[in-house]
């Protein structure tokens, strides 16, 4: 019997899962795996039946590498039944460049120039799957794009190959008029010791330096920002500014360490509940909201067997819903809305200059500096710890 989530989800709330995370067999470095490997039609029917919305997949996730063409088509067509069965959407796609030994120095940056050939064609093969089953994004996660040692890339030129590729891939999807977007995923380090591209501010800068950026955007992942030591909420702020948060990766991640992928709020529960706030809420100035699908890339832990993959897939999604109920109880708090006015979080959102105030304005306005008391406004108290803790009383279930 399939796990029903604490609090049960709709279709309308657009949650999605990888292929790879409640298929995963629990192998690690350092020991094997632990669960038997699962039908990803047998994916598709379990996570409709929980009220998934959608379910995403590297290439290889439902078609092994060496598949011949006749094998290929009979997967692809069985999971299309699948979906049809049961209404489940296919939202992304992604490409595994990085199992494979043949990519172990990288796909589109490998210093071997046939390698990252090779990758371009993988990569238009499975763009063609993505336009055929209906997918808006596709992911491109560079994990094996990096190195180890300062000597062995030269980061310049593998920038100017990562752009070639996403260019040239981008130019693609033009040409034959898809609906589709890319969507550049960070990490820092692991399985590679340094990641190209391994935050998002990162990304955001080479998507600057692309032709086709107007279709370039990011899919920043919860763990991946907080194994760096960043602030992962601060992190999509910046991301829905930009206006390029095309997609999510929603896990759980306890501080500087490897990838944990635990299930979304299992990690840094106060960052996950601002982050949802974030999404679902907007800035404190009505700011821009995410409307993309809420997607779980996370691994259900070792040390489960198969009741326990369902029961951390419906873990996410109940997470997520009661942070989301909780956001809205701290928005509507009258003593949060007074909290907030005292803290001054939305009146940042006012202009520093008047309409139409020029600098010789600022420079002419005595009260801006010359009879500004920088003492009188040093005496301000902020109250922001007070906020917070209304934050962690409404997290914590003790206003309503």
């Amino acid at each position: 019997m399939t796990k029903t989530p604490t609090k049960a989800p709709t279709k309308a709330d657009k949650f999605s899962f990888g292929m790879w995370t409640v298929g995963w067999r629990a192998q690690d470095p350092f020991g094997d795996a632990t669960r038997p490997a699962l039908d990803p039609v047998e994916s598709v029917h379990r996570l409709a039946e929980m009220g998934a919305w959608g379910i995403t997949f590297h290439d290889n996730d439902l078609i092994p590498f060496d598949a011949s063409e006749a094998e290929r088509d009979r997967l692809i067509a069985r999971f299309k039944d699948a979906l049809t069965e049961t209404g489940l959407q296919t939202p992304m796609l992604t490409t595994n460049l990085f199992t494979h030994p043949v990519f172990k120095d990288g796909g589109f940056t490998s210093n071997d120039r046939s390698v990252r050939r090779f990758a371009l064609r993988k990569v238009i093969r499975n763009i063609d799957l993505a336009a055929e089953l209906g997918a808006k994004t596709y992911v491109f996660w560079g994990g094996r794009e990096g190195a180890e040692y300062d000597g062995a890339k030269d980061v310049s030129a593998a920038l100017d190959r990562y752009r070639e590729g996403i260019d040239l891939l981008a130019s693609y999807v033009k040409d034959r008029n898809y609906d589709l977007r890319f969507a550049l995923e960070p990490k820092p380090n692991e399985p590679r010791g340094d990641i190209l591209l391994p935050t998002v501010g990162h990304a955001l800068a080479f998507i600057a330096e692309l032709e086709h950026g107007d279709m370039v955007g990011v899919n920043p992942e919860v763990g991946h920002e907080q194994m760096a030591g960043l602030n992962f909420a601060a992190g999509i702020a910046q991301a829905l500014w930009s206006k390029k948060l095309f997609h999510i990766d929603l896990n759980g991640q306890r501080g500087i360490k490897f990838d944990q992928d635990l299930v979304f709020g299992h990690g840094d529960l106060i960052n996950a509940f601002f982050l949802v706030d974030l999404l679902e809420n907007g800035a404190a100035d009505g700011g821009p909201t995410y409307d993309g699908p809420r997607h779980f890339d996370y691994k259900p832990s070792r040390t489960e067997d198969m009741t326990g993959v369902w029961d951390s897939a419906a873990a996410n999604m109940s997470m997520y819903l009661m942070l989301k109920e909780r956001a809205a109880a701290y928005r509507a708090d009258p003593e949060v809305i007074e909290a907030r006015e005292m803290a001054g979080v939305s009146t940042l959102g006012t202009p520093t200059l008047n309409p139409g105030e020029t600098v010789a304005d600022l420079l002419a306005d005595t009260s801006a500096y010359e009879d500004f008391d920088a003492t009188k406004a040093a005496e301000r108290g902020f109250g922001f710890v007070r906020l917070h803790q209304l934050a962690m009383e409404h997290i914590l279930g003790e206003r309503s």
